[in-house]
């Protein structure tokens, strides 16, 4: 069975306050339709690229496509401000893990705060050899953040981010992960479509 865990892209989905609106409008030319969009790299469910963050960092594009393919699990931290090791304490974890935290269910409305990763659970995932973390947020740090300090643990670690998933109606435990980004040169970021099997 396919779990889409996309959040739909319609003119009613939320963004960063400030960023990109999306828009999607079509062209007619003749018997042909032509769709366009508008909207930031961020928007929606994402990938960030070290770039997004990082001086020097890479883009989206040089991440390695197996890096959003293969087996994850996710697990749950609801109703906690701030996710530490003990969340993923307990079992061997996957190269993949994702976070339900129902912090974020009404994706018309941008949340005002988030819960986040501690440094030291970024530590404790790092040891466990994974390489991508997924959230049902829109980051893995404060909203108002300026330094995004797990962000640059993440990174330092060799830990990439997916954001705003849409984890409402999943079942903790593992599955496979498919959510590839874009190949987009020199972006800091791209929309995924995601899906767990």
């Amino acid at each position: 069975m396919i779990h889409d865990i996309t959040i739909p892209m319609n003119a009613t989905i939320a963004v960063w306050p400030g960023d990109t609106e999306y828009s999607f409008t079509t062209t007619a030319w003749g018997e042909v339709t032509v769709g366009a969009v508008t909207m930031s790299c961020h928007t929606g469910t994402h990938a960030d690229a070290p770039c997004h963050f990082l001086p020097g960092g890479i883009g989206i594009a040089e991440i390695p496509p197996e890096i959003y393919i293969g087996e994850c699990m996710v697990v749950e931290a609801i109703g906690t401000e701030e996710i530490g090791p003990e969340t993923f304490q307990g079992s061997s974890l996957p190269p993949r893990v994702l976070v339900k935290t129902l912090a974020w269910t009404d994706h018309t409305r941008f949340p005002a705060e988030v819960p986040v990763l501690t440094e030291a659970a970024v530590a404790f995932l790092a040891a466990q050899g994974v390489r991508l973390i997924g959230m049902d947020v829109p980051s893995v740090d404060r909203i108002r953040s300026k330094d995004l300090p797990i962000h640059h643990a993440l990174a330092a670690a060799g830990i990439h981010i997916l954001e705003s998933l849409d984890l409402r109606q999943i079942t903790p435990g593992r599955y496979q992960l498919i959510a590839l980004p874009l190949r987009l040169d020199g972006a800091d970021g791209s929309p995924v479509r995601a899906v767990l099997a």
